[in-house]
């Protein structure tokens, strides 16, 4: 398999204050994963491109976009959790600009699939404010332009970060174009995310919301993608698949409060792929979001890029031991009975 690896040095430059978790340190470790890429058999693609404001005012206020284009070459606090430095505009562009860099590769058939290492990272980002360390939100922006530019009319993005994708949320709450399924703590930061979140009148079903309780771990998960993701997916039968890959629902992240493995992820990254290959032709981009210990991050980063070499390998993704979440499963059967047959 033909795999993209996009990353630049270009991301050390969005600064954030001392003790922050999103801190520069996170993209170091992963340019070390880099430079090993003759092991890992992924071609490394650097930041060439820049996301315009047109691309960026597909999902965000026009507005909003002026006013972060305005505060380039400045320090600034945006909320409690989210900064500027002089060069975050221009960082923030050039992450979305990797992300759709990576998706024409794959949509033209150059790449087979992609992972893309940005930051800052993007799935709070609402339309028109920047939240929880998030400037643009790349993932949306990624697939708001495979439908514009590449026409397709079903867009699969799944999100595994620990928090809840407000913002890719909110943005595609009345797409029908667009499945967006996310798994995350709840409760828990940002407050939104609970299984009867589904969607506007114009996209009823097409937002699932799989809630889980913290100290689950790989065998919730597991449940999770039997019982939901795969079902979802295969009735909605993607185009392409985008994946919002936050590794802080690992069971060693210090933000987190869930207790999923490298071999969890592993798992989560196979069944993705394997919904790519059966719908998609194999096109499947992931996106960096969170991920705040170092070590797990880069070996989770290294196992999603490996496992998108040899999707065929995947690691099954079981019924696992799932008592706990039967629940959590009843109260997302009632949320969306006449959207999916789960």
């Amino acid at each position: 398999m033909r795999t993209g690896f996009h990353i630049d040095e270009v991301y050390l430059r969005h600064i954030t204050p001392e003790g922050h978790p999103e801190r520069v340190a996170r993209m170091e470790q992963l340019l070390r994963l880099a430079a090993r890429s003759d092991r890992l058999g992924v071609s490394v693609l650097p930041a060439t491109r820049r996301a315009t404001h047109d691309e960026l005012a597909r999902v965000h206020d026009p507005f909003y976009v002026n006013i972060l284009e305005g505060a380039a070459g400045r320090s600034l606090m945006l909320d409690p959790d989210t900064f500027m430095s002089p060069d975050s505009y221009d960082v923030a562009c050039r992450a979305a600009g990797g992300v759709l860099d990576l998706v024409d590769r794959v949509m033209a058939g150059d790449l087979d699939n992609g992972f893309a290492a940005v930051r800052p990272p993007g799935h709070h980002a609402e339309s028109d404010h920047a939240m929880g360390f998030c400037l643009f939100n790349n993932i949306a922006v990624a697939a708001a332009h495979a439908m514009e530019k590449h026409g397709l009319e079903r867009v699969l993005v799944l999100d595994w970060d620990v928090h809840h994708c407000n913002g890719t949320q909110q943005m595609f709450w009345d797409e029908s174009r667009v499945l967006l399924v996310s798994l995350h703590q709840f409760p828990f930061y940002p407050g939104t995310g609970a299984a009867e979140e589904t969607g506007g009148r114009d996209a009823a079903g097409h937002t699932v919301n799989i809630p889980m309780s913290g100290g689950w771990g790989d065998d919730e998960y597991a449940a999770a993608f039997h019982h939901v993701v795969r079902p979802v997916a295969e009735a909605f039968a993607p185009q392409l698949v985008l994946v919002s890959a936050g590794f802080d629902a690992h069971a060693d992240d210090p933000l987190g409060g869930m207790r999923v493995s490298d071999a969890g992820f592993d798992a989560m990254a196979g069944a993705v792929l394997d919904i790519a290959a059966r719908f998609a032709g194999g096109r499947c981009v992931a996106v960096l979001e969170g991920g705040y210990d170092l070590a797990a991050l880069e070996r989770c980063t290294e196992i999603v890029l490996k496992r998108m070499q040899s999707p065929r390998a995947a690691v099954a993704v079981h019924n696992g031991a799932a008592g706990r979440f039967a629940p959590t499963l009843a109260a997302i059967r009632a949320a969306q009975a006449g959207h999916w047959n789960l």
